[in-house]
């Protein structure tokens, strides 16, 4: 999971290719534009503008291969579509074989093991 905040975008492609050098090629990865409650109407004298758009992030989350959702941590906002999303990308992995080797078998996932019939 990569976050930025929608207030700035610095150090994520740095961040991402830093993912890319070290993990699972395989790996779901997601964008969080995240401090959208900053940006709200609702945000008072701590509103901030936007720097970064929604349009411009998911763009770039889309040729990264990227998931992408805009959320706050502060509100709450979208927090729990962000794990869904990956969680629902990873599941669909598993299924379609992607992780089908050595390092995942039932007997080490207990009860979160989905066996393919």
């Amino acid at each position: 999971m990569l976050t930025h905040g929608v207030t700035g975008f610095l150090n994520t492609r740095t961040w991402l290719k830093d993912v890319r050098q070290h993990a699972d090629p395989h790996l779901t990865c997601i964008l969080v534009g995240n401090k959208t409650d900053l940006c709200s109407d609702n945000a008072g004298p701590a509103k901030r503008n936007r720097e970064v758009t929604s349009e411009e992030a998911e763009l770039w989350a889309k040729e990264e291969g990227l998931l992408f959702v805009e959320a706050s941590a502060r509100s709450g906002e979208n927090v729990e579509l962000a794990f869904e999303q990956a969680t629902r990308d990873i599941l669909v992995k598993i299924r379609n074989g992607v992780f089908d080797d050595d390092r995942v078998s039932c007997a080490s996932a207990g009860p979160f093991c989905i066996s393919k019939r």
